[in-house]
């Protein structure tokens, strides 16, 4: 029975296997992506123009060609610059040939898009910050207790003089991160951007997640300074409530000396209302949610 049973699998097999043969011996059209490669660009230039990643071909052949086509290995389109700088107006049908042993054997029916254009220029250098491309979301109650922490915090950037010039820094990738409640390090690509390359295409990203509450501050000397010393200024009150939000950890450390209130002499001099706003000095990494009175009254002595 078991004898049987293997007979009856392997005719099922070569049943197959003889059915794809001849089917695969059909002509038949199909579509294939290629990858677009320019090659011979002059030695330090590059091209920074919107080219697509790839283009389209419409193609007829046996089928086990065109099978070997989309199964095998990334196959490139390649588009030769001859070393010339400047603007290039490209028909990709007269590279057909040059790319023929990509698809010997295929006829190739038309090409999408079937022209391109792009400028090549002088390839620059510039050291650029890193800055946050992600989107964050939070649990309820908690948040970004901190700044981001990039590691490394700048890379340095190749790429065309008429874009790196104008640039400034460099945007992550994209990603969503989300019901965030506790510290969270993870790594994150830099975009690809056409005609750029970076030191580094990885950034480890640190994210100080915590709970964020609220803290008040009672009784905070308010201080003049600046003022002349034939002058004495006297401030209705002379101390303030505040309220500042941050990181349950960061507000937990927190102590009245690490907060300074003040007025310049100079402000009080060039009010016409009678009442000023003081300045309040805060620790980074919290917010200031009100201040009690958030004016001060003020009297100038003479000597």
């Amino acid at each position: 029975m078991r004898k049987k049973l293997y007979i009856f699998i392997a005719s099922v097999i070569f049943a197959i296997v003889l059915w794809g043969s001849i089917s695969l011996s059909d002509i038949f059209y199909t579509n294939v992506d290629v990858k677009l490669t320019l090659t011979n660009l002059p030695t330090g230039y590059t091209t920074g123009s919107p080219l697509p990643e790839k283009i389209l071909l419409r193609v007829k052949g046996q089928g086990w060609r065109l099978v070997s086509i989309n199964v095998g290995p990334e196959t490139e389109f390649k588009v030769s610059v001859d070393g010339d700088s400047g603007r290039h107006n490209v028909n990709l049908y007269d590279y057909l040939e040059s790319n023929r042993w990509l698809f010997s054997d295929v006829e190739i029916i038309n090409i999408f898009p079937d022209s391109i254009r792009f400028f090549v220029e002088r390839t620059m250098f510039k050291k650029l910050p890193v800055i946050s491309g992600l989107e964050l979301n939070y649990k309820p109650g908690y948040g970004l207790a901190s700044d981001i922490i990039f590691k490394p915090d700048s890379v340095v950037v190749s790429g065309p003089v008429s874009l790196l010039k104008n640039m400034w820094h460099v945007k992550t990738s994209n990603i969503s991160l989300i019901s965030l409640d506790s510290r969270t390090e993870t790594e994150v690509s830099l975009p690809r951007l056409n005609g750029f390359k970076y030191s580094t295409n990885l950034i480890e990203i640190t994210l100080d997640i915590q709970r964020i509450v609220d803290q008040q501050f009672d009784n905070i000397p308010v201080d003049v300074i600046d003022i002349p010393f034939n002058k004495e200024v006297v401030l209705l009150p002379n101390k303030i409530t505040f309220n500042v939000r941050g990181g349950i950890e960061i507000l937990g450390k927190l102590k009245p000396d690490q907060f300074r209130a003040y007025v310049r002499y100079q402000n009080l001099v060039q009010d016409t209302t009678g009442s000023v706003t003081p300045v309040l000095e805060m620790p980074r990494n919290v917010t200031l949610q009100y201040l009690k009175p958030d004016r001060l009254r003020y009297i100038i002595k003479s000597f």
